[in-house]
């Protein structure tokens, strides 16, 4: 046996401190591994086209005359509130 001075337990418990040291610097160098350049600048395009996107939407959606379905939201409310009404004078 190569390791004579050595006992059984003492190598079973290197080996185990060394797997949970390569796990350790298999998961740093992961986390230490970021997006790089050229990926945070096509993050930073992306970004922008979705913020201009949205702003011409809202800009558009702002800038369109009202139409029915406007005034259709605003009288919604009140069939809501009369139909309770209704029901209490029938009962």
């Amino acid at each position: 046996m190569p390791f004579s001075g050595i006992n059984v337990q003492t190598i079973k418990k290197m080996k185990k401190v060394f797997s949970i040291v390569a796990v350790a610097l298999v998961a740093a160098s992961f986390v230490a591994c970021g997006p790089s350049a050229e990926e945070k600048a096509k993050m930073e395009e992306r970004e922008k086209f979705m913020k201009d996107s949205m702003a011409a939407a809202i800009s558009t959606d702002m800038a369109a005359p009202a139409t029915d379905s406007a005034a259709a939201a605003t009288e919604a409310p009140a069939a809501e509130t009369a139909t309770p009404a209704a029901e209490q004078h029938a009962h």
